[in-house]
């Protein structure tokens, strides 16, 4: 039984991909472990044809090649029943804020769904190990497990071992907070004056301004007036879906969301 209180099903996950930009990269295996509260578990692998070639330097890490997959269904042939069994679970894996939810996002938006991984909880393993340890999955494993990870990199190897570690985790360090919802406040501490889950649009006095870059502390209104392709670059750019989404809003209908009530 997982150490971890969950209200719903929590589902670690690993993706093997033809590169390392989530954004712009494809899906050539998901592996997934879904638990749910009452301790049950439904494992889930895809291998899939990214319809793209896999550059030759990315199969040497991974082993999947362009043969491999040849014959394998694309992501957009299986994207209902990746969505299906992803919606309503909170999420989780190792690296996973900064690489396989985007990507998946990425993906299942391409195919027409909103994962909307902003509204999850997210349960990224490589911050526990960070804050408590560091560094790789294959020395989380060594480390937690006492054992090698054999099968590193293969995505169903990675999400099974990742879900290990983060059992392992809980039962080693009493102090982690018992339920997902504490443990993703406590992963990356929600601020309400962030507008997006990493602070790169930011509150203050009413006005949402950019928190990050040479456009620091400027407004995105008046960015809309004054300078729209700076917009246009926010909705283009390698940032996260809910950046993406205000950005888009914002020139597609002059709103912006609303602001938090901060007490004075």
């Amino acid at each position: 039984m997982l150490a971890l209180k969950l209200n719903r099903p929590l589902i670690i996950f690993d993706i093997e991909s033809t590169g390392l930009n989530p954004r712009r990269d494809r899906i050539v295996e998901l592996a997934a472990v879904k638990v749910w509260p009452d301790g049950r578990e439904e494992s889930r692998c895809w291998l899939l044809n990214p319809s793209v070639p896999i550059p030759p330097e990315t199969s040497a890490i991974h082993g999947i090649t362009d043969e491999i997959v040849k014959d394998c269904p694309t992501f957009v042939d299986k994207s209902k029943e990746i969505y299906d069994f992803f919606k309503d679970a909170d999420l989780g894996g190792f690296n996973s804020d900064h690489y396989d939810i985007p990507c998946l996002e990425e993906e299942l938006l391409r195919a027409g769904y909103a994962l909307n991984a902003c509204a999850r909880k997210r349960i990224d393993v490589q911050r526990i190990y960070h804050r408590m340890e560091p560094r790789t999955l294959t020395a989380a494993v060594k480390y937690y497990l006492g054992r090698s990870h054999d099968g590193a990199h293969g995505a169903e190897a990675d999400a099974r071992a990742t879900l290990e570690v983060l059992d392992a985790q809980m039962k080693r360090y009493p102090e982690l907070p018992r339920t997902v919802d504490e443990l993703d406040e406590y992963l990356v501490p929600h601020d309400p004056l962030n507008a997006d889950r990493n602070g790169l649009l930011r509150w203050k006095d009413g006005d949402l301004l950019v928190n990050f870059g040479k456009k620091r502390g400027e407004s995105l209104k008046r960015l809309l007036v004054n300078e729209p392709n700076y917009l246009k670059w926010l909705v283009k750019g390698d940032f996260d879906a809910d950046v993406r989404a205000i950005a888009q809003d914002l020139l597609d209908n002059g709103r912006l969301p609303p602001a938090p009530a901060v007490p004075k």
